[in-house]
């Protein structure tokens, strides 16, 4: 199973919005075939390793199969998986992690059963888990898997009251922040980001088969028509605002506005816009955005995870990382687990996750 992780892995970039799936034939101990899933329209990663298996001239009937996802029991872009997983007639089949798909959810795994072959599920669970987040809060809660990327100094601060942020960590935390750019499918950031930084939102530090989206959160629609994100890939800008003329004019530069206003005036309803991604088969959105977002996020509940670049450095009076109400009392903190430390050169990765999202993903991906 680790081995058909390691190849789920190799195409952490290229399947969406389809999961990240290793499959690994055995017997006696001997590799047969294996395989990962392809982009969209391409083969899964069984059909893949039951492919190699048959290019090597190896019969698997009576083999085990190692699969990191249920096989899928339905026609999608490709047919059921499962029914050429029967068809081979393994020994056994081991399964990592359950398909939330409503489409399958069990019925894959039900039908092997059905079908006689022995069946194992739940080895390496989280690690299956944690490759397909994201496709799991898409298909059991309707909006993709959020984190926010920050950066700050040992004191918690972001930038200097000027606005200067570049640079507090150093290259390869930042080389690292553009590793978990690129397995997004959407990089977010906010109008005032792009106000102040020009950014290009593009990764740059890590070759990628493709660019993630580029999308911003842009209340009043004051973009300018000349900012670097427009580079020719479609860009979505998310407003409260309805112009049709700007929008007209943006569409000139593949951008795509969105209006979803929310009840505050010249605010974006958030909540809806995390909705609205997962219909358009989003699952992984990293936002690098100021204070004031990051915290309109945490605030809309559209948040799963922090990944913190914490520099060994004092900022003393500067900005924070993220802007929240006041509290009264510690009962009202958002707490998070810390699911990694991780030192990046001579900074540190701290990745806190919210322990009752990440429950409700296990409950949704637990293998029927």
């Amino acid at each position: 199973m680790g081995q058909a992780l390691a190849l789920a892995q190799t195409v952490l970039y290229i399947t969406a919005p389809n999961p990240r799936v290793g499959c690994v034939i055995v017997r006696d101990g001997r590799v047969l075939g294996q395989g990962a899933t392809q982009p969209p329209g391409g083969p899964h990663a069984e059909i893949c390793a039951l492919r190699d298996a048959a290019a090597r001239g190896e019969s698997v009937a009576g083999a085990t199969f190692y699969v990191t996802l249920e096989p899928c029991s339905h026609y999608g872009r490709t047919p059921p998986c499962v029914d050429a997983v029967v068809a081979a007639a393994p020994g056994r089949v081991v399964v990592a992690m359950g398909d939330p798909n409503p489409q399958v959810n069990g019925s894959g795994l039900a039908r092997l059963r059905a079908a006689g072959i022995p069946v194992t599920t739940g080895v390496c669970f989280q690690e299956a888990l944690e490759l397909n987040a994201g496709f799991a809060a898409r298909m059991s809660r309707g909006t993709p898997w959020t984190w926010i990327k920050m950066a700050a100094s040992l004191d918690g601060r972001s930038a200097l009251h000027s606005g200067m942020s570049q640079w507090i960590t150093g290259a390869p935390a930042r080389a690292d922040g553009h590793a978990w750019r690129a397995r997004a499918d959407v990089v977010l950031t906010g109008m005032g980001t792009v106000s102040k930084d020009d950014p290009q939102l593009t990764v740059r530090d890590v070759a990628v088969p493709r660019q993630p989206r580029k999308a911003v959160v842009d209340g009043r629609l004051q973009i300018s028509e000349s900012a670097r994100l427009f580079d020719g890939a479609e860009v979505w800008l998310f407003t409260a605002h309805d112009d049709p003329v700007k929008a007209a004019r943006l569409a000139r530069r593949n951008a795509r506005v969105i209006v979803l206003p929310g009840p505050e005036p010249g605010r974006v309803d958030l909540a809806a816009m995390m909705r609205w991604m997962a219909r358009n088969h989003v699952n992984e959105v990293h936002v690098e955005a100021g204070a004031g977002l990051a915290g309109a996020l945490l605030s809309a509940d559209c948040v799963d995870e922090i990944v913190a670049y914490v520099a060994p450095v004092l900022l003393g009076d500067a900005l924070g990382m993220v802007k929240l109400p006041m509290l009264s009392h510690l009962d009202g903190a958002r707490r998070f687990d810390f699911v990694d430390v991780h030192a990046v050169g001579k900074d540190v990765r701290l990745r806190g996750r919210f322990p009752d999202r990440w429950q409700t993903l296990q409950t949704a991906a637990t293998p029927r």
